[in-house]
């Protein structure tokens, strides 16, 4: 059966929430067992709270945790027996294994990961891949997030591979990949985003519709964005921004009169509707692309709900055949080798 690896001391809320909310994914899907690698005492003991299959669940005792303020390259050196290492081996060694979720340091996991999983052939560069929720009550991949804040245009064409595969495991047919540039125009944006215009118009395999404006995100007019990760990162923070603001300004409307107190109960339904479609939680947490396997990496403040969604996740990717996708994608692009950075 098909394992997936669960690291239950990372993340701000560890290891109570991530506990709850994996074992909260083994009622939606029947087709895996978990494997939480931490502490393995304080594991039991919230394991004891809960009622669950105990023959899909497993422990890897851990004696040492990655934290936040930790150096990412070197923690995992140095920690070889944190719940993050300790995870990213048995997802390297083990063929049983097919994902690993963590909410630890993203930067620790970026860099076991390629240490410890390694990439696959012809990758570049890893890149982190969230879902943003878009009005359209789907989500637009945006790739990359954050992993790689200096990119040459390989590394933008590469991302817009990967993550065209990752929108088809999802069950997007022919994916519209957008470049997240400063205007829709062809010649707009710097010589990055131009040359790497240019390379995307030239890839075989993936439905390249030109430049999008950040806006055009969240708006659901493609299914993925490319991204170098510095402006990645800046538009998912956006957009998270915005979803809180949208929340606290509804808010106060609704709590400003009487009046609008009782208005407020003939659109509250149509209100939790948007919030549900709005909510990043959902849609678990963010596909490190490029890796030999699957890794989800969670919030750092991520509660039991998100963490649900994220090991569902990479049961998904898992089952939908992420890594052979992206190998599949690379081998039609031509990319046989890793190419020089």
């Amino acid at each position: 059966m098909l394992k997936i690896v669960v690291d239950a001391m990372g993340g701000d809320n560890a290891p109570g929430e991530i506990v709850k909310g994996a074992l909260a994914a083994l009622d939606e899907r029947k087709d895996f067992m978990l494997v939480f690698t931490g502490d393995e005492n304080l594991v039991k003991a919230e394991l004891s709270k809960y009622k669950y299959d105990a023959s899909r669940v497993d422990v890897r005792h851990c004696t040492e945790v990655v934290n936040g303020d930790d150096i990412p390259t070197q923690a995992v050196r140095t920690k070889r027996d944190s719940s993050l290492v300790v995870g990213l081996k048995m997802l390297k060694e083990d063929e049983n294994v097919g994902g690993f979720v963590s909410a630890g340091s993203t930067g620790a996991l970026f860099a076991g990961g390629v240490m410890h999983v390694g990439r696959i052939k012809g990758v570049i560069r890893p890149a982190l891949c969230p879902g943003i929720p878009n009005v359209r009550g789907t989500q637009t991949l945006l790739c990359d997030c954050g992993a790689n804040a200096e990119c040459k245009p390989a590394f933008l064409a590469q991302f817009g591979m990967m993550a065209a595969a990752y929108a088809g495991v999802l069950g997007v047919e022919a994916p519209r990949v957008g470049l997240l540039s400063n205007g829709t125009e062809e010649h707009k944006g710097d010589t990055l985003h131009r040359e790497a215009f240019a390379l995307l118009s030239e890839l075989k395999g993936i439905r390249f519709v030109g430049n999008i404006e950040g806006r055009d995100i969240m708006c659901g007019d493609v299914d993925v964005a490319v991204s170098d990760g510095f402006s990645g990162n800046i538009a998912l923070k956006s957009a998270e921004g915005c979803g809180k603001a949208v929340k606290s300004l509804l808010e106060t409307e609704f709590r400003r009169s009487p009046g609008s107190k009782i208005s407020y109960l003939f659109v509250r339904k149509k209100i939790g509707r948007l919030a549900a479609i709005l909510d990043y939680a959902r849609l678990g947490g963010t596909m490190f692309l490029g890796l030999k396997k699957v890794v989800v990496k969670s919030h750092g403040a991520s509660m039991a709900k998100s963490i649900t969604p994220s090991v569902v996740q990479a049961v998904d990717a898992c089952s939908g055949g992420l890594i052979e996708k992206i190998t599949e994608a690379f081998a039609r692009a031509g990319v046989t080798e890793t190419p020089d950075e």
